[in-house]
């Protein structure tokens, strides 16, 4: 009873803000003639076509580049190694409307690359257009999923014996021949289940190909919020939305099964004894060109966005336009002042304020909620391990949807939350909490249960007891679960979209209107929040990985 009551205040959490929006979508669903007419299902299948075909390729160019960087990472030792495979891990953890804006601000229209090839060859238009296509859509997900090819497989890879390798070597295997026959048959696994972990974060991207790929490209995700917030539509979305759901529920168990046969039984070494300095000039050149390539993959987009953010573009007079830049703090001052004067229009940095509110919120819930359900998985019963896959739920379903939801089921009495601002920081929880659990787990199942029996023969309480051995064990990793559930609330985008009042915006919300609005000064106050947040998503990540356990697992 104990453990019930460990679960029972996220389940009822769980219950009310997961599973009762989710089946009020299929109840205005299945109630309307429009649920499985011809022309639904016709939008439904031409959605999951294009969402798939964009998934399977963006997985395929992800493994493209990630696969040589994990060998990369695995294998040799360079200067900077340690700060490149950090910033590799912060497109993972970025806003979409971040990514959006960097891109942008290295390739669009007013990008820096533009600017440079306009400038040089004296052009009056961009020469460059990938904005608004396909190629923008997978740079994108190579871009945010990268990192996640890099730890799992090279995370196997560190692990291998290299021994075997050598062995295969003494018997006249030359290396292709040792690493095809002997390493990839041990990493396959590994390389399975990252594939499906970047696959199913395709299949259900939403922001990048809502601000990257424009009008003519719409995946269920996207499809899900036209047909809700622009067409009115809400049977058709929630046709759509039980596609996803299903579709990413299938995905995630393919992913929880791949998951649990990534270990390879074979004598683990040191990290140390397997990487080695690049001495021959073929080792010289991958590690050079390796390094270059994801020099420009991760840091060019990042470092473009705070350049943009401070430089003003002036068009020079004459027979061609030359494109001038200057340094300035205008759009920064900016973020100070309500144009517009309406009471639906507040002055820009109040969607920072909103943001950091809501952040807090969902620090306090993920933490309330999470720190019961952490205890009882620090040492799991059958009860636990059963309970325990429908925390992973609201991680596979669609942020479009829970949002969705979320408008459909508290919209009357006695749940008319609609109008709440709390609607967001509590979508945000159902968001951050897995984080947060799977955070806290690996050191309170670190506790030896001596300890706390040792403290309670002294005499101790339990609540001393709890804060004299637990919290000194668990501290650390409370701060890193609590930036977690931060920084997840500070960059959600899907769900906030559908839920944020127009009076209470959060960044990201913010930073979408400056974008979809014309004109320089909208362009560049659009830069210059993106900036702010992709600072201080940068900053979490660090503390995130500085904080982490050894051996706490990557993904």
């Amino acid at each position: 009873m104990r453990r019930f009551f460990s679960w029972l205040p996220a389940l009822l959490f769980l219950g009310l803000f997961f599973f009762y929006p989710l089946a009020k979508i299929l109840a205005v669903g299945v109630g309307s003639s429009l649920f499985i007419a011809p022309e639904s299902l016709q939008i439904g299948f031409r959605a999951l076509r294009f969402t798939l075909y964009q998934a399977a390729l963006s997985m395929l160019l992800t493994l493209l580049v990630g696969l040589p960087a994990a060998y990369l990472f695995a294998r040799y030792g360079f200067r900077g190694k340690s700060l490149l495979r950090a910033l590799t891990a912060v497109p993972f953890m970025l806003p979409t409307v971040v990514v959006a804006a960097g891109f942008n601000a290295l390739l669009g229209p007013r990008g820096w690359v533009n600017l440079a090839l306009m400038n040089f060859f004296e052009l009056q238009s961009p020469p460059v257009t990938i904005l608004h296509t396909l190629g923008a859509i997978l740079l994108a997900h190579v871009f945010y999923n990268t990192t996640i090819v890099i730890r799992v497989v090279g995370n196997a890879l560190v692990h291998l014996d290299p021994r075997l390798e050598h062995a295969a070597r003494l018997l006249g295997a030359t290396p292709a021949r040792a690493f095809r026959e002997v390493t990839l048959p041990l990493l396959r696994p590994s390389i399975l289940a990252a594939s499906l972990l970047v696959f199913l974060f395709d299949f259900t991207s939403f922001g990048v190909v809502l601000l990257l790929g424009g009008p003519t490209f719409a995946t269920l995700e996207v499809e899900i919020y036209i047909q809700a917030l622009h067409m009115l539509n809400m049977p058709v979305a929630a046709l759509l939305s039980l596609i996803q759901l299903l579709c990413t529920l299938a995905f995630s168990v393919l992913y929880s099964r791949s998951v649990t046969r990534t270990v390879v039984q074979v004598a683990q070494r040191p990290a140390e004894t397997v990487v080695r300095q690049a001495k021959r000039w073929r080792e010289r050149l991958f590690v050079g060109s390796m390094v270059a390539l994801l020099f420009a993959l991760f840091i060019l987009p990042m470092a473009a966005l705070p350049l943009r953010s401070v430089s003003r573009l002036e068009a020079a007079r004459g027979e061609r336009a030359i494109v001038q830049t200057g340094l300035t703090g205008d759009y920064y001052r900016e973020l100070f002042v309500n144009r517009r004067g309406s009471r639906f229009y507040v002055p820009p940095i109040r969607a920072a304020y909103n943001s950091l509110e809501y952040a807090a919120i969902t620090v306090v819930l993920s933490l309330l909620l999470g720190f019961p359900v952490a205890s009882a998985l620090a040492r799991p019963k059958r009860l636990d391990r059963l309970l325990d896959p429908l925390l992973m739920l609201p991680l596979g379903a669609s942020a479009v949807t829970l949002g969705l939801g979320f408008i459909v089921a508290f919209n009357r009495p006695p749940l008319a939350l609609l109008g709440s601002p709390w609607l967001v920081p509590l979508a945000h929880t159902m968001v951050a909490l897995p984080f947060a659990i799977r955070s806290l787990q690996p050191a309170l199942a670190a506790i030896p249960e001596r300890y706390r029996q040792a403290a309670a023969m002294l005499g101790a309480s339990p609540l001393r007891t709890w804060f004299a051995v637990d919290w000194p064990i668990v501290s650390r990793a409370t701060l890193a679960a609590a930036t977690f559930a931060f920084t997840v609330s500070l960059g959600e985008f899907g769900a906030t979209s559908l839920l944020a009042r127009p009076e209470y915006p959060t960044i990201p919300t913010a930073i979408y209107r400056f974008l979809s609005q014309p004109g320089g000064l909208n362009y560049g106050q659009a830069m210059a929040m993106a900036t702010l947040l992709m600072f201080l998503t940068t900053a979490g990540i660090f503390l995130i990985e500085k904080l982490r356990l050894p051996g706490a697992g990557e993904f």
